[in-house]
């Protein structure tokens, strides 16, 4: 049995979030959310908060226990980028891209 969440539309670039996520992939879930919470980048707090409407979904739609739960899968995808323009010396203009993700999260039974 598995239990899942997913952010989408995230403002967080998916490359960022590939490496925090990388922190918590394999771990027990209260071990994956006490490294978030000391892990100084903006994607982090993203994750915990995935990782926990997991758990509750874990709890409240499957019947799993908290204690056995264990992150089995952990993700950000790319989402749709948002395209700005940034005035530039002698009237020329440069693009920027502000990237989005797809964060998502699946918890198993041991």
């Amino acid at each position: 049995m598995q239990a899942k969440a997913i952010a989408k539309f995230v403002r967080v670039s998916p490359r960022k979030a590939t490496q925090v996520a990388g922190l918590v992939r394999g771990k027990k879930v209260n071990e994956a959310l006490a490294i978030l919470k000391y892990t100084p980048q903006k994607p982090a707090g993203i994750l915990a908060k995935v990782i926990e409407s997991a758990i509750a979904n874990a709890e409240n739609n499957h019947e799993m226990d908290k204690e056995k739960l264990y992150v089995a899968e952990i993700y950000a995808n790319q989402g749709p980028t948002i395209k700005r323009f940034r005035p530039r010396a002698m009237g020329r203009a440069t693009s920027i891209r502000k990237r989005t993700s797809h964060i998502g999260v699946v918890l198993k039974e041991k």
